[in-house]
């Protein structure tokens, strides 16, 4: 039986599809930190920019966990097809702050701390919705779930402080402003994700040589929650409330390790 199960068992218990997988991972995770440490430098913020640092310090973590589980099975990266970089895809369709403008050392505005943190709310709903799946396939695998869960919980963190945050410019005046942004980046985003997915799909069924129909009816799982997200379930996105984990980014980020 197809299943989400068994399909990332599959992924994980052959080593050039696992290999992939946590490539394309390990460098969305790098390149996340990278942004939001830039960002934590740019924001003229003093209670914003620590939380920002501890975001990008989670995001690097994360690519060092995936790395080291790669290291643990004796392999290493391999290169990302480019059609599979789901950041670097938004980037080019104008979502998000673009690299070239976290280059320059000029402090970010308040538009654009908006555009960022309504970029992240989107963004990290997917991740922590990701995180719970594979936390409800490998969360007790003796092998990766102690990784899952350390990520899984982050992500949540994550996804609370964007809340929290744009709740509080939202109650500044800028709530409009905050919606409007969020509901393009929802949109771009699901498209993205659509397309993402169907791109690390025809790759792994490569490697894994799967058959047509079995790859037909994934890539039709894919379309089908693009139809759902499209008719409406990205408004899931777009919506905010005050989460039970408060300040959930405050303080240093906690020094945990991963052997």
């Amino acid at each position: 039986m197809l299943s989400a199960r068994t399909l990332f068992h599959e992924i994980h218990d052959h080593d050039e599809a696992f290999r992939l997988f946590c490539s394309i991972a390990a460098k969305g995770e790098d390149q996340g930190g990278w942004e939001n440490g830039r960002i934590s430098r740019l924001v003229d913020d003093q209670w914003l920019a620590p939380r920002i640092a501890r975001h990008g310090a989670d995001e690097d973590k994360h690519g060092r966990i995936f790395n080291a589980l790669l290291h643990k099975r004796g392999l290493g990266p391999v290169e990302v097809p480019d059609e599979t970089d789901y950041t670097m895809i938004l980037e080019r369709q104008g979502i998000g702050l673009a690299h070239s403008r976290l280059r320059r050392d000029e402090p970010l505005t308040e538009t654009d701390v908006i555009t960022y943190l309504a970029h992240s709310r989107v963004t990290e709903q997917r991740a922590a919705e990701q995180m719970r799946l594979l936390k409800r396939v490998f969360g007790d695998h003796p092998e990766i779930g102690r990784a899952v869960r350390m990520i899984s919980n982050d992500e949540d963190n994550h996804l609370a402080y964007c809340h929290e945050e744009l709740l509080r410019l939202a109650a500044a005046g800028h709530g409009r402003q905050i919606l409007r942004t969020l509901q393009d980046t929802a949109r771009a985003e699901i498209r993205t994700y659509r397309d993402v997915s169907l791109a690390v799909m025809s790759h792994m069924g490569g490697i894994l040589r799967w058959p047509r129909a079995k790859s037909a009816a994934l890539a039709a799982g894919i379309h089908g929650v693009f139809g759902y997200e499209r008719l409406g379930g990205w408004h899931r996105m777009t919506t905010l409330r005050m989460p039970a984990r408060l300040d959930a980014l405050g303080g240093p980020a906690p020094h945990e390790t991963f052997a």
